[in-house]
């Protein structure tokens, strides 16, 4: 590890475990939401709309969250957001109404659009050009065994009862510890905004843009509406947790594999052929395996596709990246979490709307439509469109589970 990174760990640390409490109590909340949503009668589409306004919030928090943190400084914005996000985790309980569970969970993503943005600007600030991506790297790592965590987790409650929900008000309430705790200094420079111009990152890199809105739909609708699948297909609590964290163990495990891969060939080639193996796992799963399969068949199909689709939204990132400026990285960066963020409003609803017409099996349906879209899409833009060549590339770095602008706005 270089001296420089060895140096900045320790203070970092703290950082690290906040967001990764932060993240473990999140994971777990959407899992809880999904599987309690289906005990209380919700409808599909009612729960995909749950999960869909998470999203929305996290893009409107990652455009506006900035103006508080410009305001109050970092400590402050994060111990207030943090105190609203565990408030309204039990909020779920006391009201259980779809309506109200989808305005809460917009203000949860709005929540952890700024508790993020907090985080990554205090990484940021402590990083150099030598340690960003390896810092990042660590960033993005921790939110996906954060994640695997808080799948774990489930089976520790009864869904059907309070507890879940009590505990992932405690677990995002103890990340405000290792944060307010922390020597780490927060950035006293105000960054510029980020000029978004979506027509112009299109042209740069239609293909990127369509990956992206794809890569959305499928993993929000994944996490979304993966839990009462499982629990459709028969699964008890710790099934259900299994599933979801196999799903996330498999994009843990393939996520450097493919960034590796990606970085020495033309990364589209890569995109593809994760996009195919996601649609020929689930159409393996929607032709082969009974109507009651073995537990165990379950969890190798969604390693498999975890491992496909986790990992995708890194790559475009980086492809998107080759194609543009050294200036417009963050602008890029930005345009694609907007577009990210649209595709993760609109998949769980639409997958939740596919569940209602054809049952579990209409979540596999959007899903392999989503795949072979952008594995389609991809084939016909490789014959538009030459690589980039090798020293036009930049490096891959791994994006966190729930990426969010940090620079989209002044002062943040």
């Amino acid at each position: 590890m270089p001296t420089s990174l060895r140096n900045v760990l320790p203070t970092l640390f703290a950082l690290l475990l906040g967001y990764g409490l932060m993240q473990m109590g999140n994971t777990l909340q959407g899992t809880l939401l999904s599987v309690r949503g289906g005990i209380e009668g919700f409808s599909p589409t009612a729960i995909g709309a749950v999960g869909a306004a998470f999203w929305a919030g996290i893009v409107f928090g990652s455009l506006w969250a900035g103006t508080v943190i410009a305001r109050v400084g970092h400590t402050r914005t994060f111990a207030a957001l943090a105190a609203v996000a565990a408030s309204t985790a039990l909020l779920h309980l006391l009201v259980v109404h779809p309506i109200v569970w989808i305005a809460a969970r917009a203000l949860t993503g709005f929540c952890f659009a700024g508790l993020f943005m907090v985080v990554e600007s205090w990484l940021n600030g402590s990083a150099t050009g030598q340690t960003r991506g390896q810092i990042l790297s660590l960033y993005g790592m921790t939110g996906l065994i954060a994640g695997i965590g808080g799948q774990l987790l489930l089976p520790t409650g009864n869904p059907a009862g309070f507890r879940l929900f009590c505990i992932v008000s405690m677990i995002i309430s103890l990340a405000l510890v290792p944060i307010a705790l922390s020597r780490a200094t927060a950035p006293l420079h105000a960054s510029g905004e980020a000029k978004i111009n979506l027509p112009k990152l299109y042209v740069q890199s239609p293909f990127g843009i369509v990956a992206a809105f794809l890569c959305g739909v499928t993993s929000a609708s994944f996490f979304s509406l993966g839990p009462l699948f499982a629990h459709e297909a028969g699964l008890d609590t710790t099934g259900i947790a299994i599933f979801m964290a196999c799903g996330t163990l498999g994009g843990f495990a393939m996520t450097w594999p493919l960034g590796w891969v990606s970085d020495r060939m033309d990364r589209r080639f890569v995109i593809i052929a994760a996009a195919g193996t996601a649609a020929a796992i689930l159409l393996a799963l929607l032709t082969f395996v009974p109507e009651s399969p073995e537990a165990w068949v379950l969890y190798l199909c969604v390693a498999i596709f975890g491992g496909s689709v986790i990992p995708t939204y890194s790559i475009v990132t980086a492809h998107v990246n080759d194609m543009v400026e050294p200036g417009e990285f963050v602008a890029a960066s930005g345009g694609l979490l907007i577009v990210l963020g649209a595709g993760s409003s609109a998949g769980p609803v639409l997958s939740g709307m596919a569940m209602s017409v054809f049952g579990p099996r209409g979540l596999a349906y959007a899903t392999i439509v989503a795949q072979v879209i952008m594995a389609a899409w991809g084939v016909y833009r490789i014959r538009q469109r030459a690589a980039p060549q090798d020293n036009q590339k930049e490096a891959f770095v791994p994006e966190p589970t729930i990426p969010v602008g940090t620079e989209l706005v002044p002062n943040t």
